[in-house]
């Protein structure tokens, strides 16, 4: 009696383990068609987009965005660059540039590849290289600035999507930050403001340099700049006191990390607006409102 009770459920069980069999691939077919399926029906997808970025594999955090900030300086043999860039004298000489070397001015590509949307012509220019795969004149490269490019490739790797407002220039996300209309940015002045990790601190470069302040933004034009991304908040440290520490990108060529100097609540300016930095007058802080901190909106 006991045998003949246990083969019905033998076969039973055989069945059930059959049919699984049979049905975990369409299962995963499934998942899988309905993600290519999200992905074309996505007005803001292109396929220059790994899909754990655009899909949100983990969070857009701050942890993440730093840890590839680093990532990337790391790629770059760790520079530190603290000197005042007025007084630094440009290379006379292609091969002592970082973007140009072996291996290094492919990944300036993928700054530009990546960070920049579909139809920008910057996406195809290199550390070296116009969109037409001509080597430019490296006493120019001024002309193909890569630093917006990288902060730019940061935000889209660490799954920021359709929120931030990619550009070659920064001014674009500057202007956007004190306008309001980003999702994931706000303009704070840096007065007031200290920046956290993760954050992004800003300066106007060339004659605009000491004209744009906290109360010019937003200007109704682009205008040279440049930002860094917060990777170390205020600690002790000299040649400062008070300081923190900023990766940036196209930072003598490479992608390097400067100190900056804060006071002692970690604010980068005084009451008056001026920069505690006499190497760069910080204009704005962008504070990143990563996903445990935005409201609620659209991550496609």
């Amino acid at each position: 009696m006991i045998t003949f009770r246990r083969l019905p459920f033998l076969t039973t069980l055989a069945l059930l383990t059959f049919l699984a069999s049979c049905s975990g691939p369409k299962s995963n077919l499934k998942t899988t068609t309905n993600r290519y399926e999200n992905k074309i029906n996505n007005p803001y997808y292109n396929d220059r987009v790994p899909d754990f970025a655009l899909q949100n594999y983990e969070p857009f955090s701050r942890q993440e965005t730093v840890a590839l900030a680093l990532r990337e300086w790391r790629l770059f043999g760790q520079p530190i660059i603290d000197y005042d860039p007025l007084y630094h004298p440009e290379p006379t000489s292609p091969e002592v540039k970082e973007e140009r070397m072996p291996g290094l001015w492919q990944r300036v590509g993928e700054y530009w590849w990546i960070g920049m949307d579909p139809g920008v012509i910057e996406g195809s220019y290199t550390g070296k290289h116009t969109a037409n795969g001509e080597v430019f004149d490296f006493r120019q490269d001024g002309h193909y600035a890569w630093s917006a490019a990288f902060i730019s490739y940061l935000m889209r790797i660490a799954g920021a999507n359709n929120r931030f407002p990619y550009s070659p220039n920064h001014s674009t996300y500057i202007n956007a930050a004190a306008e309001g209309t980003s999702a994931v940015l706000q303009a704070q002045d840096p007065a007031v403001y200290a920046p956290m990790l993760g954050d992004l601190i800003c300066t106007a470069r060339g004659k605009n340099r000491d004209a744009i302040k906290y109360s010019s933004l937003p200007t109704p034009y682009t205008f040279p700049a440049h930002c860094g991304i917060v990777v170390t908040t205020q600690q002790n440290a000299p040649p400062f006191g008070q300081e923190i520490s900023i990766i940036g990108g196209n930072v003598n060529d490479s992608v390097a990390l400067t100190h900056v100097p804060v006071d002692n609540t970690g604010k980068l300016a005084t009451a008056e607006g001026t920069s505690y930095d006499s190497r760069y007058p910080w204009c704005v802080v962008l504070k990143v409102l990563y996903d445990a901190e935005a409201s609620p909106s659209s991550h496609d």
